[in-house]
This record gives C-alpha cells, sequence and structure tokens, in this order.
C-alpha cells in the first residue's frame, strides 16, 4: 500500500468486487454501524509530462537560469496553510466514513499503535479515537496491548467481525490511504493560491528568465499576462523557445509566488478523487512527513506527553495536504478529451483527476497545439467554459457533476497558424497573444556563444559565418534550438573520432550536413 496516493489490494487479497451504486454504499454502511457512512456534498455551484524546476532541462536552444533553482525568498508571497482540524466535524468526514477508513488500516496492517493510525490517515489521534472507542462497541476493534502513555499507544487490531466489515468496505470503495478533504476546502485552498492576480514587475520577471537569450522586449509581453492570471497563446516557427517560456513562468511562480497545498485526495458525493500525485508534484515538506514506531520511542514525530495526544506533521498545516512547488504540467500531441475528465477505475472504484485539475495553481501547457489526435474544434470547445469562468465541471460515473477552480496559468503552443486551427470566438477568451519569431543573426550569436559556454568549447565566429553563408541566407530559417543541437552532434563526431571537441567549419559543416534536411 501507497500512503501517498491512498492503494489497492493486490489481487485474490479480497473476494471479487461487487460494483454497487454510490447510494448503496451509504445504506450498507448504515446498515453496519448505524450512523450515515459521510455527508453528501451537493453543490453545482462550487466555486504527459511533467517538468518541475529541477527536471528542467536546456530547452529550445536557451539555457536555465541558475535563479530558477532557487527558492523563493520574498517574504511578501505566503499562502495560507490548510488549518489542522482538531474535531471529527472540522475535518468534514462523518464517523461512519472515518470508522471506515480505520477499518481498511488495521485490515491491511493487522495490528497497529494508534499513533501508526494517525500517521496514515494524516489525522490527530483524538480525532480517530473517537472512532475507535465507536468501532470497540461495535466489536469490530480490540486492544492487544497497552502502554503507559495513553491510548494512543495501544496497540489496535480487528475482531473477526471487524475483518468481515472490512471486507465490505473494501468492496465498495478500495481507496485506503491519507483521509480525503472536502470538495468546499480544496475549493477554498485553491481560491487562496490562485495564479491571478500575482506578484509581478520587469524587475522579478527578468530575474526568473535570468541566463536566457531572449528578443528585446520579449518581457514586457509575458508580465502583463502573468499579472493577469489569464491564458496566454504562444505562436510561431519550432524551436524558438516557446516550450521554455512555460518552463521560465513555472520558475517564476516558484520564486515569486510561494509554494502552494494540495490534497492526497477530496470527496464529494460519497466519491474518492485522488489529486496529490507524486510524478507531477514536487514536495517541499518531506522533513515534516510522520515516520512509524511506537510512540514511546519517537516523541519528536508528534507525540504529546502532557496532553496525550498526536500531532501529524508540523501541526500548523492539514496533514491530509502536501506542500509542493507550483507545478509545470506539459503535455503535447497525446492529450486526448478522455484525459481531462475524471479517471474512473472499475476495480478500485474511485478515481484520479485530470491533468489540468493537477496543474492547479501552476502552469499547464498544451504544446504542439493542434497536432493532437482530437481535433482543435473539440478541444477548443471544451476549454471555453473553463478559460472564460475559471471553472471547470466534472462527471462522476453517477451522472452528477460538480464544479472545480480551473486556477492555472494555461498556455497554448503552436507552430501552426492561429488563424488555421481556431475562430475569433475563441481567441477573443485568450487573452494574451505572443508571437515567437525566428532569432535574428545577432540574437542566434549570442545563443550560439552561450550554448558553447555551457559546453566549455571556445566560440569561433567563422561556425555562424559558416551556417548564415551556406544555410540561413538561402532560405532556412534559423532556430534558437540550432545552436545547441549542432553542438551536440560536434561534440558525438569529436568524440567518434577521438579528437579535441572544437567548432571548426569542417566541424560545423559535418554537423549541418547531418542536421537539416535537404530533400
Amino acid at each position: 500500500m501507497s500512503d501517498s496516493t491512498g492503494s489497492q489490494l493486490p489481487p485474490g487479497s479480497l473476494p471479487p468486487s461487487r460494483i454497487e451504486a454510490h447510494h448503496s454504499k451509504d445504506d450498507a454502511i448504515k446498515d453496519l454501524f448505524g450512523v450515515p457512512s459521510r455527508p453528501v456534498v451537493r453543490t453545482a455551484t462550487a466555486p504527459q509530462f511533467i517538468a518541475n524546476d529541477d527536471e528542467l532541462e536546456e530547452s529550445e536552444g536557451m539555457p536555465l537560469p541558475s535563479a530558477g533553482r532557487q527558492r523563493s525568498q520574498n517574504p511578501a508571497v505566503i499562502v495560507p496553510a490548510p488549518r489542522v482540524p482538531t474535531n471529527l466535524k472540522e475535518t468534514g468526514l462523518g464517523l461512519g466514513a472515518m470508522a471506515e477508513f480505520v477499518l481498511k488500516e488495521l485490515y491491511i496492517h493487522g495490528n497497529m499503535f494508534g499513533a501508526d493510525i494517525a500517521r496514515q490517515l494524516r489525522l490527530p489521534f483524538p480525532i480517530l479515537d473517537e472512532a475507535l472507542r465507536f468501532l470497540k462497541d461495535q466489536r469490530c476493534v480490540e486492544v492487544s496491548q497497552g502502554d503507559l502513555l495513553g491510548r494512543v499507544s495501544y496497540r489496535f487490531s480487528l475482531t473477526d467481525m471487524g475483518r468481515v466489515r472490512a471486507r465490505e468496505c473494501f468492496e465498495s470503495c478500495r481507496y485506503a490511504g491519507p483521509a480525503p478533504v472536502t470538495l468546499e476546502q480544496y475549493v477554498e485552498q485553491c481560491r487562496r493560491q490562485a495564479v491571478s492576480g500575482v506578484y509581478c514587475h520587469p524587475q522579478t520577471i527578468m530575474q526568473a528568465f535570468q541566463g536566457m537569450v531572449l528578443k528585446p522586449g520579449l518581457l514586457d509581453e509575458i508580465g502583463p499576462a502573468v499579472c493577469s492570471g489569464r491564458s496566454i497563446f504562444v505562436y510561431g516557427p519550432p524551436g524558438n523557445g516557446k516550450t521554455m517560456i512555460a518552463k521560465g513562468l513555472g520558475r517564476y511562480l516558484n520564486l515569486y509566488c510561494g509554494e502552494i497545498y494540495v490534497p492526497y485526495a477530496i470527496q464529494t458525493e460519497n466519491s474518492i478523487i485522488t489529486v496529490f500525485d507524486p510524478i507531477l508534484h514536487k514536495t517541499t515538506d518531506d522533513a515534516e512527513q510522520p515516520t512509524t514506531g511506537n510512540p514511546a520511542q519517537t516523541t519528536s514525530a508528534g507525540y504529546n506527553t502532557s496532553s496525550g495526544s498526536l500531532v501529524v506533521g508540523n501541526g500548523v498545516a492539514d496533514p491530509r495536504w502536501r506542500r509542493i512547488r507550483r507545478p509545470v504540467v506539459i503535455t503535447g500531441g497525446e492529450l486526448t478529451l478522455d484525459m481531462l475528465e475524471l479517471q474512473y477505475s472499475k476495480v478500485s472504484q474511485f478515481y484520479a483527476a485530470p491533468l489540468h485539475i493537477k496543474a492547479n495553481g501552476g502552469v499547464f501547457l498544451i504544446d504542439d497545439f493542434g497536432r493532437q489526435l482530437v481535433s482543435p474544434r473539440d478541444l477548443l470547445n471544451r476549454w471555453i467554459l473553463p478559460l472564460e469562468e475559471r471553472i471547470d465541471y466534472l462527471t462522476l460515473a453517477t451522472g452528477r457533476k460538480f464544479s472545480v477552480p480551473f486556477e492555472q496559468l494555461t498556455i497554448f503552443s503552436t507552430n501552426l497558424d492561429p488563424g488555421d486551427l481556431v475562430d475569433d470566438a475563441f481567441l477573443r477568451r485568450i487573452r494574451h497573444k505572443i508571437k515567437i519569431e525566428a532569432p535574428s543573426r545577432p540574437l542566434f550569436t549570442e545563443i550560439f556563444k552561450m550554448a558553447c559556454e555551457q559546453r566549455q568549447i571556445i566560440f569561433r565566429e567563422e561556425a555562424v559565418e559558416y551556417l548564415y553563408s551556406n544555410h540561413y541566407d538561402r532560405g532556412r530559417l534559423p532556430r534558437s534550438s540550432d545552436p545547441r543541437d549542432l553542438l551536440e552532434i560536434v561534440v558525438a563526431i569529436c568524440r567518434f573520432r577521438n579528437i579535441a571537441v572544437e567548432v571548426s567549419q569542417k566541424l560545423i559543416a559535418d554537423a549541418a550536413a547531418r542536421f537539416f534536411y535537404t530533400g
């Protein structure tokens, strides 16, 4: 079992799942425990590839800035953390739901200290203790070992009746792990950490793009787009830095707009939707995560000997949430309409959030727009309402719809003519349109120099002169990515010939002959 994203038991460990309507789960738990399984939230109006800062590599011929690897030092931007619940009501979960999660953990692990149950569910022990007392009264849980530190140090295990009821819980939904937050709690936190109206001015955005060679005036176009938090349409010939602009914006958000919080899972309409993705979300709170073990030996991990309770995490933020760097989620030609909807598993009977929801609070780049398997018109129709209203509507397997925030900086990037892809109605909803053109010769020369410096190669003007006289002045458009690609070929040729790496005219000619397609 994974305690970060929920888990599914291995095949054969439980009886075959029976797929039931979600409302029948309420009835089943009510029959089992005599209380509703969880409060039902009904609201219709509530408000691949990933590149994080440490994973961003040189792309499109423009080097990475060293500032992109620094943590934000701007004390003015601190995203408020979700408040730690102090009682069951503040979690948003009912007693039946909490008992259900406890049963699942004990079924998976056999017997557990009270402290370890709290750590697995990411909730303070006094909240879980109410569910443990209830399950003991229902003869589902027994105490197999006690300790002088109090109930948090008791070792709990399931009775035969408890194991039967745990199986029934798994048949309804196989999610196990950190307790979910409610949809309302998720919406509230998303609004606190939205990208709209973020802090931005010329000096700060230059810091995020420091080390890149950009055409004059480009940051003056990017800056207002960041301030608005609205969508951006970036277009122009390939290989000139459109993807790097999106990554640079992600660095800017992380430098000056604070870290954000993402829940392990949310709950709505009696359904569980996992949101935290360890591949897409880069955590910054790993040192604060709880560890397992006997509370008598791990008092520094959060056990309060004076109050007899357990504080999970740092005691400041709700541990059902992870603190992360603002994500930069990139999707390309593989994007389909199904990827923008909830991903439901009929075996596990819970959902995974779509990509754009996992990108909330960060940057969502639709790269190579117009080359997806789905037509541009269908894809744009899917985006019209979210771009305009900043909310999106998702549909459960039961047919019920609910709204979620659409709070990311959405960037469409294409090499094609925008007039051939979209109509005026859609272009109106994309507030900022930035054209990235082929670099001028002075700009190309600066990019070539920087690419040489990165590889510790001595720059020679004759290499640029050869490229222009034999290729670019004869009709081929220069690209910002050409210096990087040509130098990679030069390095490979020199390694094969066992000679020193240099950018002589002959080596550049050999590299160009391999790289440029002449038909």
